[in-house]
């Protein structure tokens, strides 16, 4: 049996369970009991080994449910920056964890590298080592805003460089504690760093969006974690009746493709 069939069983079984789960426990629909018959999703390795021949340019951002591989692609800026959103708990740094871990698998440093900014530099302990890593900066450090800045002066001087470096922002409220010409040089990364092979991929907790209004027109690509507030679902997507309640926290995520829904779960992180 093909590797992305078997994917596909087991992503359908776990989708079964938890429809399973919602209807026994109506209310509650982020957690799953665990036990020995529960399925446990595929570890991000197995899936980049059953994908070898996935293209340079491919950005591996998850698994859809029929077992194939959701992808970015890094030389087509169409999509522009990522913002992931969710509520907490929901995975936004699991997801942006295991978009770095693919790069280590697939891509030599020279095709893609990525660098972290955080709030909780501790989260990303262990991925200092990966080769593909460009630096982990907390937010409150200064050397952060120089590495901001370091990307738009690579951005400025790259023509046509097959690299691409991926900048992760873990929260994007801490934007507002980046100083004022850090601020612009990221607000330039946004509108320009996807053309120059810059993709700023970054989070938002849903229930802070408000908080953040004037930084979500720069993301028409959004990825949308488990969102228990109609309303949040509805601020940060702009369209009314949406809603993200049935996505597993940690787990499963959702992207709009043309007028449809693309449900994808996040592989196990070894």
């Amino acid at each position: 049996m093909a590797q992305t069939n078997r994917f596909a069983l087991m992503l359908e079984a776990l989708t079964e369970l938890v429809q399973e789960e919602k209807q026994s426990r109506p209310g509650d629909t982020t957690n799953m009991p665990v036990d020995g018959s529960v399925p446990v999703l595929p570890s991000l390795r197995d899936v980049i080994t059953s994908n070898s021949s996935m293209p340079r340019e491919a950005l591996f951002l998850g698994l859809a449910e029929d077992g194939l591989p959701v992808l970015l692609n890094l030389y087509d800026p169409v999509p522009g920056p990522l913002l992931i959103t969710g509520d907490q708990a929901s995975g936004k740094t699991r997801l942006l964890q295991a978009i770095a871990r693919a790069v280590e698998l697939v891509h030599a440093p020279s095709e893609v590298e990525f660098g972290v900014i955080t709030n909780h530099i501790e989260d990303w302990d262990g991925f200092q080592e990966i080769q593909n890593n460009a630096g982990i900066y907390s937010t409150q450090d200064s050397a952060s805003q120089d590495f901001i800045h370091s990307l738009v002066s690579w951005a400025h001087n790259n023509k046509g460089e097959k690299q691409s470096v991926l900048l992760l922002i873990d929260n994007l409220e801490s934007a507002s504690q980046l100083s004022q010409g850090t601020q612009q040089d990221l607000r330039w990364l946004l509108l320009r760093g996807p053309s120059r092979r810059v993709w700023p991929i970054i989070s938002l907790n849903a229930g802070r969006a408000e908080q953040v209004r004037a930084w979500l027109g720069f993301f028409r690509t959004r990825l949308f974690g488990h969102i228990q507030n109609a309303q949040d679902a509805e601020f940060v997507t702009g369209q009314q009746g949406v809603r993200f309640d049935d996505l597993i926290s940690g787990s499963q995520f959702t992207l709009r493709e043309g007028k449809n829904w693309l449900n994808f779960w996040i592989p196990a992180i070894e």
